[in-house]
């Protein structure tokens, strides 16, 4: 798929960015991959983030969806835009318990005012969840 306004160095700096502030901060999300379209982010499964079943909260996995769906659209809006999740829908496949689980998010149409994105969950190698949602891209404003 080819993205009119990919920027590389937006793409960069979502790659390189660690110690994020906000929830993504506080679930120690990092982005480990971006490119056109691409974003995959990690988060460290820690015993804060279990359930007392000794699961990790589908609420931490359901925020990591949520991340990933919104931020893997800024490289390739034009600049000044911004994006708006809109709905997604998330298939619990399997409990986490203990290692990475990595989000890795794809952008399947992008429009003027929408695009689309299937978010793969993984558990180290395994397959934990399926995830795909909408973004709603808001314009810049015009300069006053």
């Amino acid at each position: 798929m080819q993205f009119e306004h990919y920027d590389a160095k937006v793409a960069q700096s979502l790659a390189s960015h660690e110690g994020a502030g906000g929830l993504a901060g506080f679930l120690g999300m990092r982005a480990t991959q971006s490119g056109p379209g691409e974003l995959d982010v990690e988060i460290e499964v820690r015993p804060d983030l279990l359930t007392p079943f000794g699961n990790m909260h589908g609420g931490v996995i359901a925020a990591l969806c949520d991340h990933v769906l919104g931020t893997v659209c800024y490289p390739v809006m034009p600049r000044g835009s911004w994006a708006a999740t809109t709905e997604f829908k998330l298939n619990y496949l399997a409990p986490v318990t203990a290692g990475t689980v990595r989000a890795e998010a794809r952008i399947e149409s992008l429009t003027k005012r929408t695009a689309v994105v299937r978010i793969r969950i993984m558990n180290d190698e395994r397959l934990v969840g399926l995830a795909q949602g909408t973004v709603l891209v808001m314009p810049p404003k015009a300069a006053a």
